[in-house]
C-alpha cells in the first residue's frame, strides 16, 4: 500500500519505519528477519530488537530510538511530499519482494506505480569516456521506446546517460539512491533529479534527510537488481561497484548483460570479464529485448509511439488533447499511434475519446 504523507499515520506504520532503521551501513539483518515475521506482528519493531539484541535490557532502549527517529522520518516525509510502500502491502513492488532482503518500507517521490512495471536496469562507470556515456544514452532511449522502465542509480557517469536517454523519449525512468529522496546527489544532478521526480520516481529504503555516505551505495545496488528483468553493464573496470550490482543480480536470479569495448582501455575489463563468466552481449537494445522476452512497443509504427506510452498512467484514461501537451507533439500526429498501439495490445481506446495504458 502507498502511504502518502503528510497526514495521519497509524502506530503500526510508525513502528515499520522504525524496524526498518535498526541496521547500520550495509546491514541488512532487520529486513531478512522481517521477511519471515508473520504478516499481522501487531509490534514489528520490538519483534525485530528482540531478536536483533540479545540482551533483554537493551531493548527498550533500542525501540525507542527508532521509534523517535520514525516520526522524525515521517515528518520529514510530509514536509518533501514522499510517499511510502511497506512491504507486504499492496503496490509494494513484486519483484523487489521476492529477493532475501527486500526493504522493510521504500521511500518515493514521483510516480511509484512504475516500480510495477516491467524494468532493466543500466549501470556502469561514475568517470567513462565519450564513448561509453553515448552508448549509456543510447540504450536508455531505445529501451524506453521500446516500454520498459529503465532503471540506474543516478550517479555520475553511466547512471546519469541512461536516465537523460529515457527521459528524452519521454519515457520511465526509475532512480534508486544512495540517500534519502529529499536529498540532490550528486549536487550537479539538481535538474535531473527534477526530471525523474516529475515523469518517473526516486526510490530509496532511507529515510528522508539520510545524506550519501559511501556505505549506502552497496546497499542500494541489491535494490537495482531487485527491481529490474535484467541488469545491463555498460562500463566497468575490473573492480568496479557496478559489478557488485551484477553479482547481486546473479544472486536474485536476473539476468545479466555486458557491454564490450576496447582491450586498450581498462575500463571495460569487467564487462569482458562479466562475458566471459556467461553474461550476455550487448551490442544494441534488441539484444537486451531479447534477452528479457520483449516485445517492443516501437515496433508497431513510428519510434515516437513508445513515448506515447510512457506519457500515460496504467488505468489512467486520458485524452489525446491532454496526452499532447504531455509529450509536446500536436493532438493531430497521435491518433494514428494510438491505433496502433491498441492494435499492439498496449492501450485501450475507452467511452468518450480516451485512452488508457494497458498493464
Amino acid at each position: 500500500m502507498t502511504h502518502p504523507l503528510p497526514g495521519a499515520y497509524s502506530p503500526t506504520l510508525q513502528s515499520l519505519v522504525a524496524a526498518s532503521l535498526l541496521r547500520s551501513g550495509m546491514d541488512t539483518r532487520a529486513a531478512l528477519l522481517f521477511k519471515a515475521l508473520p504478516r499481522d506482528t501487531p509490534d514489528p519493531v520490538r519483534a525485530l530488537a528482540t531478536a536483533i539484541e540479545p540482551r533483554a535490557d537493551r531493548r527498550p532502549a533500542l525501540v525507542n530510538a527508532a521509534m523517535g527517529q520514525a516520526e522524525r522520518a515521517l515528518g520529514q516525509a510530509g514536509a518533501c511530499g514522499a510517499a511510502l510502500l511497506t512491504l507486504g502491502q499492496e503496490g509494494y513492488p513484486p519483484r523487489l519482494a521476492e529477493i532475501a532482503d527486500p526493504p522493510i518500507v521504500l521511500w518515493t517521490t514521483g510516480d511509484p506505480g512504475l516500480l510495477l512495471g516491467p524494468a532493466v536496469a543500466l549501470v556502469g562507470s561514475r568517470r567513462a569516456p565519450t564513448a561509453g556515456l553515448a552508448t549509456a544514452r543510447s540504450l536508455g532511449r531505445d529501451l524506453a521506446r521500446a516500454g520498459l522502465t529503465v532503471v540506474s542509480g543516478l550517479a555520475r557517469g553511466i547512471d546519469a546517460a541512461a536516465h537523460q536517454g529515457a527521459l528524452e523519449v519521454g519515457g520511465r525512468t526509475v532512480a534508486v539512491l544512495g540517500c534519502g529522496v529529499d536529498v540532490v546527489y550528486p549536487r550537479e544532478h539538481r535538474e535531473l533529479v527534477a526530471g525523474v521526480r516529475s515523469t518517473g520516481c526516486l526510490v530509496s529504503e532511507l529515510a528522508p534527510g539520510t545524506p550519501p555516505l559511501p556505505r549506502h551505495f552497496p546497499l542500494r545496488n541489491r535494490l537495482i537488481s531487485g527491481l529490474s528483468l535484467a541488469v545491463v553493464v555498460v562500463e566497468a573496470a575490473q573492480r568496479s561497484g557496478s559489478l557488485i550490482t551484477a553479482r547481486m543480480a546473479l544472486e536474485q536470479g536476473r539476468d545479466v548483460l555486458a557491454v564490450p569495448g576496447s582491450v586498450v582501455s581498462g575500463c571495460h575489463q569487467g564487462c569482458h570479464a562479466l562475458i566471459k563468466d556467461g553474461a550476455g552481449l550487448v551490442e544494441t537494445a534488441d539484444d537486451v529485448l531479447a534477452a528479457v522476452g520483449w516485445r517492443s512497443a516501437a515496433r508497431p509504427g513510428s519510434g515516437e509511439a513508445a513515448g506515447l506510452v510512457g506519457a500515460m498512467k496504467v488505468g489512467d484514461p486520458v485524452s489525446p488533447d491532454d496526452l499532447a501537451v504531455r509529450v509536446s507533439r500536436p493532438p493531430g500526429e497521435l491518433l494514428a499511434e494510438l491505433a496502433e498501439l491498441e492494435l499492439a495490445g498496449l492501450v485501450a481506446r475507452m467511452p468518450g475519446g480516451l485512452y488508457v495504458r494497458l498493464d
